[in-house]
């Protein structure tokens, strides 16, 4: 969340920040701000009175030392109207608290400088493009292909959980695995710790990196234990650091991991939701840094390049946009996406984000480090998919198709043990 400090210090500039969103926050902002004034001056009522009484405590000990009864008697009455004042202060303070971190809850991340604005994804810009739309002499969607060969049973999902739940099986179900495998030990060799995280979080691990409450009514809640399906291993990995002090010394802090994910997809219907293009459960394979302010940035171009360089290897056709503002996602301060071209589908289908919090996420997770004067401040945490498995799975189907099988991208061969799905 962002912090009051920064919008009370640039209040103007934030307002603008957010516009880019296409939405209006100053009425978001003026309360946040109101109930800041609040708290200050309530906090200042309640510190006045509290050292009124740690004054008159001595007092009243220098008087019973002095023999001087009545007088301490007549004191300790004082003292008794005080403590229920006191008690009365802190129960507002902590209400206007809790009322302000709803209202900042509320406030999405502003939008860095090199956000474009924007009222759509039509607004995104395009900023790198590689790799030639293949041209097939067959061009059949990849559901097609997974029912010719064998790969992937969506009906036998309907039957066992439901729409969303595909079934991998097969060649599918080793592609499916050996993809994992590659990318995860792609992030390895980029010096970043595998982490395999639990998939179920607590209500404070969805705060601390945003979801909750923002994303609520998209995340499966076990609510006997109240627990969340994670939506995305950025969830519980990132949490590794709550509350956290790291040492200066530690950055960068790399971690990848391969969880499976869980998303409702509330409202979610229609030809773009076939196949594999959303579904409910996937598997995703993430990479999260946690890095000093003065190197965030830096660090989002190398999480850029990496995720450049595993596409390139499997030599799928692709572009990066940068998004603007009102496709940003809630956390994010700047994002880069990446699509792959469907061939069987003739369209571009995203398979991975790249983002940059700054210090929201840090000041929810109070993830903080020591700087070199010994003064303690907020980390900036990044993260990125590398990759999304469905789309990249369905766009290699696709791509890769000939009249007498699904060719199988020669890095990707060690890993299935086959060269060809035929």
């Amino acid at each position: 969340m962002l912090l009051i400090h920064d919008i009370r210090a640039d209040k103007e500039g934030i307002i603008a920040r957010l516009a880019k969103r296409g939405k209006d926050f100053t009425d978001l902002v003026n309360q946040a701000l109101t109930l800041d004034d609040k708290r200050k001056s309530t906090q200042v009522e309640l510190d006045t009175i509290l050292a009124e009484s740690n004054k008159i405590a001595k007092e009243i000990g220098q008087l019973y030392a002095a023999k001087k009864m009545e007088e301490a008697n007549a004191m300790k009455a004082k003292t008794v109207i005080l403590k229920e004042q006191s008690s009365t202060l802190s129960e507002q303070l902590k209400s206007v608290e809790a009322d302000l971190l709803e209202v900042l809850y509320q406030i999405p991340n502003a939008p860095g400088a090199a956000v474009p604005a924007g009222k759509s994804e039509a607004d995104n810009k395009i900023i790198f493009e590689y790799g030639e739309k293949p041209k097939l002499t067959q061009n059949l969607p990849h559901w097609e292909l997974c029912e010719k060969y064998n790969l992937i049973d969506f009906e036998l999902g309907v039957k066992i959980t439901g729409a969303g739940f595909p079934v991998y099986r097969g060649k599918g179900a080793r592609l499916q695995r050996a993809l994992i495998n590659w990318f995860l030990d792609r992030g390895r060799d980029a010096g970043y710790e595998e982490i395999q995280p639990p998939i179920l979080v607590n209500e404070a691990s969805g705060i601390g990196t945003g979801q909750l409450p923002d994303k609520e009514g998209q995340m499966y809640h076990m609510e006997v234990d109240n627990l969340y399906a994670i939506p995305t291993g950025e969830v519980p990995i990132t949490n590794i650091y709550r509350d956290v002090i790291v040492k200066e010394a530690d950055f960068p802090i790399k971690n990848c991991g391969h969880t499976p994910c869980f998303r409702r997809e509330a409202g979610s219907y229609g030809k773009d939701v076939r196949g594999l293009n959303r579904l409910h459960q996937f598997d995703k394979v993430e990479i999260l840094r946690v890095e000093h302010p003065n190197n965030s940035y830096a660090a989002l171009d190398t999480m850029v390049e990496h995720v450049k360089s595993i596409i390139n290897k499997l030599k799928l056709p692709y572009r990066i946009l940068k998004l603007c503002g009102s496709d940003l996602g809630f956390t994010s301060s700047l994002t880069y996406d990446f699509e792959l071209f469907s061939a069987g589908q003739s369209k571009w289908l995203e398979v991975s984000s790249v983002s940059n919090f700054e210090t929201f996420q840090a000041n929810r997770l109070k993830l903080r480090f020591k700087n070199k004067s010994g003064k303690t401040q907020l980390a900036h945490t990044l993260n990125g998919s590398s990759l999304a498995l469905p789309r990249v799975l369905a766009t290699l189907l696709e791509n890769n198709q000939t009249p007498n099988g699904i060719v199988i991208p020669d890095v990707l061969v060690p890993y299935t043990g086959f060269s060809i799905i035929d």
